[in-house]
C-alpha cells in the first residue's frame, strides 16, 4: 500500500498513517518523520531484528525490498496513467483496512499481516509481486497495475466484515495452525502466536 501510495502520489497521508501504523508495534522509530517508501525502508532497517521478533521470520532484507523498489519505480514510468490505480482507489481501501481492524479488534499492523498472507496464497503467482504486475500493466490495455492484489484485499476486508476475523482465520489458515505453532520460540509472543491466541478464543 505504501509502495502503491507514493507512486500514485496518494502520497504524504497515506504512507504517514502506514508509518503510524508500524510505529504503534515499535518497529519503526516513533520520533522519526516518514514521508516515502524510501523513508520506511530506511526505518525498517534500523529496526529490522525488532520486526523479525514481531513476527517470527529471519531479519528482514531491506536491501532487497530497496533494490525492487527502485526497479517498480523504473517499470511505472512506463505504464499508462489509465493503468494505474487512482489514489481514491487506495485511500478508500486504507479506509476500510482500519474500519474492519476497528471492528475486529485488530490492530491495522495484524489485519494487513493477515492479507498479505492470504494474498500469498490466492494471488496468481505470475501478478503477486508489484515488479511482476508493472510490465503488465505497460503492455496491456486495461491491465490496471496490482490490480489482482488491490482486487483480492478488497475481497479480503469485505469477508472478514462479514463473517468475522475468526471465521475468516479458521477457514484459511487453520491447516496451518499446527505447523506454525510448532515453530514459535517460547520466549516472545510472535504476531502469528496472538492470531492463534486470538482464534483459539473465539
Amino acid at each position: 500500500m505504501a509502495a502503491l501510495g507514493d507512486l500514485s502520489g496518494t502520497g504524504r497521508t497515506l504512507i504517514h498513517e502506514i508509518s503510524d501504523a508500524l510505529k504503534q508495534e515499535k518497529l519503526l522509530d516513533p520520533d522519526e518523520e516518514l514521508e516515502t517508501v524510501d523513508h520506511i525502508l530506511s526505518g525498517l532497517e534500523k529496526t529490522s531484528a525488532r520486526l523479525a521478533g514481531a513476527v517470527n521470520t529471519p531479519p528482514l532484507d531491506v536491501a532487497a525490498l530497496r533494490q525492487e523498489w527502485n526497479e517498480i519505480r523504473e517499470d511505472v514510468k512506463a505504464i499508462p496513467p489509465p493503468n494505474r490505480p487512482s489514489s481514491q482507489r487506495l485511500w478508500n481501501q486504507w479506509k476500510d483496512l482500519r474500519s474492519v481492524a476497528a471492528q475486529q479488534g485488530l490492530s491495522v499492523f495484524q489485519l494487513s499481516s493477515v492479507m498479505a498472507m492470504s494474498a500469498m496464497e490466492k494471488v496468481p503467482d505470475r501478478l503477486r509481486w508489484l515488479s511482476r504486475s508493472a510490465p503488465l500493466a505497460a503492455r496491456r490495455t486495461g491491465e490496471v497495475f496490482a490490480g489482482p492484489l488491490l482486487d483480492h484485499y478488497s475481497q479480503t476486508l469485505s469477508e472478514i466484515r462479514k463473517v468475522g476475523f475468526l471465521a475468516y482465520w479458521r477457514t484459511q489458515f487453520r491447516p496451518y495452525q499446527r505447523a506454525a505453532a510448532a515453530q514459535f520460540s517460547r520466549e516472545h509472543a510472535s504476531l502469528t502466536e496472538r492470531f492463534l491466541e486470538h482464534a483459539s478464543k473465539g
